[in-house]
């Protein structure tokens, strides 16, 4: 589809429009990037893979995906190196950044010394990862749920803040888009990056005209067909909806989405007594989530990528618009023209 005139559409305080030309949205962000639409790719733990960032890249958009998917530092180098042998598109990672990521400061040593473009920053203070990288050229962007830790990263340097919200699949926010992205807008000067229920190009539309300059998306990107999960993880995207998506207390040390499962009603969400208990103890607070959110991912891990009846299947509300398993592109070509489709008051 070609088109060969403007659109300008009113965005409070963004870059003052949102323009499409060419088949590309372009945004403050866009043009920050260098890319064709205002999407990233979200950093998934254990489901985003180098084929997946690739196909991403390919597609018009950016992408990231966690340092912790990777267990040695060889093997992270090696993902990072065969995506830059690739495309020379940008790219980022995600790091945790508190205590209980112990690989952290290594994690950041390797991204500065291979020169990746961004950093998504989460779980704990990005400090130190803005004042290293600003030397560098890297960008930091910060997962942020509400204006106040907002406005103090803001203040640390941050290049641009993520605002998770309600509807976030993984770690997700309190409140919703409408609320929090429209509260950022207004009181920040640095780009926003809406996350949280965007499947199609109608949720796209409706994040930027909430100010938000540009979306990351992750749920939907599950079931694609780079995506390595086991085909029982991708269908049950396809067969629950939306308000089978609950929040786990057993899996992180902090609450996380996951498809409400007969095995996830058996065992329930709450954490134990005990762990609760435990949880409130200062000196021991940080082993405890430490030792939860390793026995969690260990469990997530073997319930995406094999067989079992314990299925504990991450994933947002967005399930609620996913019906098939597309390729990479598809998922964002569909994204993008369902954006088109929106502008002009057609469901997209």
């Amino acid at each position: 589809m070609e088109i060969n005139y403007f659109i300008y559409l009113s965005q409070p305080k963004t870059n003052l429009f949102t323009m499409i030309k060419n088949d590309k949205i372009e945004t403050s962000f866009t043009k920050m990037m260098g890319i064709d639409h205002p999407i990233i790719m979200a950093p998934m733990f254990l489901v985003s893979n180098t084929k997946m960032i690739i196909e991403a890249l390919n597609s018009g958009i950016t992408a990231a995906f966690p340092a912790l998917n990777y267990r040695t530092d060889e093997a992270f180098r090696e993902a990072i190196a065969e995506i830059k042998s690739t495309t020379d598109k940008p790219f980022g990672i995600n790091l945790i950044v508190n205590k209980s990521n112990v690989k952290y400061k290594s994690q950041l040593d390797t991204c500065i010394e291979m020169e990746v473009d961004f950093i998504i920053t989460s779980l704990g203070s990005p400090e130190e990862t803005i004042k290293r990288c600003k030397g560098h050229g890297i960008k930091v962007f910060c997962d942020v749920v509400d204006l106040k830790y907002a406005k103090k990263v803001e203040l640390l340097g941050a290049d641009a803040l993520i605002a998770v919200t309600s509807e976030a699949g993984g770690h997700s926010g309190n409140m919703k888009p409408e609320e929090l992205i429209p509260m950022l807008r207004k009181e920040c000067n640095i780009p926003v990056i809406g996350a949280g229920g965007v499947v199609r190009g109608v949720d796209l539309k409706k994040m930027l005209d909430l100010g938000a300059d540009a979306v990351s998306v992750g749920t939907v990107f599950i079931a694609s067909e780079e995506c390595g999960v086991s085909d029982e993880y991708k269908q049950a995207l396809i067969d629950y909806r939306g308000k089978d998506v609950v929040l786990s207390e057993n899996l992180s040390g902090t609450p996380l989405t996951v498809i409400n499962t007969p095995y996830v009603q058996k065992v329930g969400t709450k954490s134990s007594g005990l762990t609760k208990m435990m949880l409130k103890n200062k000196k021991i607070k940080k082993w405890v989530k430490m030792f939860v959110a390793v026995k969690g991912m260990k469990a997530i891990e073997k319930a995406a990528f094999s067989a079992t009846y314990k299925t504990f299947w991450v994933a947002g509300p967005g399930i609620e618009h996913i019906h098939s398993i597309r390729p990479v592109k598809q998922i964002v070509e569909d994204i993008v023209e369902g954006y088109w489709k929106s502008l002009k008051g057609e469901m997209g």
